[in-house]
């Protein structure tokens, strides 16, 4: 959770840190500062939030602590879907290769 929590809030090395440099990347390019920088801010004011739910779950003492069970298929997919956001922040290259051909091919160039 503190991963995906983390991952919204656009800390590095994760991929919704790579979304959010790339679309406010965008925006600057466009001539749309402002808007890019309205976009840090309420990533900034997000990251305030998420954080706070990170801290609640691992610094606050709990009433009573409860075991979750988790099958296996669920286990496997939040791992695959947790290693998956730290590999697209550290690699994401290949899929904005994909993303620019699918582009390229709807645009016809």
């Amino acid at each position: 959770m503190a991963i995906f929590m983390l991952s919204l809030a656009g800390v590095p090395p994760l991929a919704g840190f790579m979304g959010k440099f790339y679309l406010f990347g965008a925006a600057v390019q466009a001539d749309l500062t402002w808007l890019a920088i309205i976009g840090v801010l309420n990533s900034v004011l997000s990251a305030f939030f998420y954080l706070r739910v990170i801290v609640v779950m691992y610094m606050e003492e709990a009433e009573e602590p409860k075991r979750l069970s988790l099958s296996w298929p669920l286990s496997v997919a939040v791992a695959l879907a947790a290693l998956g956001s730290v590999a697209l922040g550290l690699w994401p290259s290949p899929l904005l290769s994909m993303a620019q051909q699918a582009i390229g091919a709807l645009l016809g160039t």
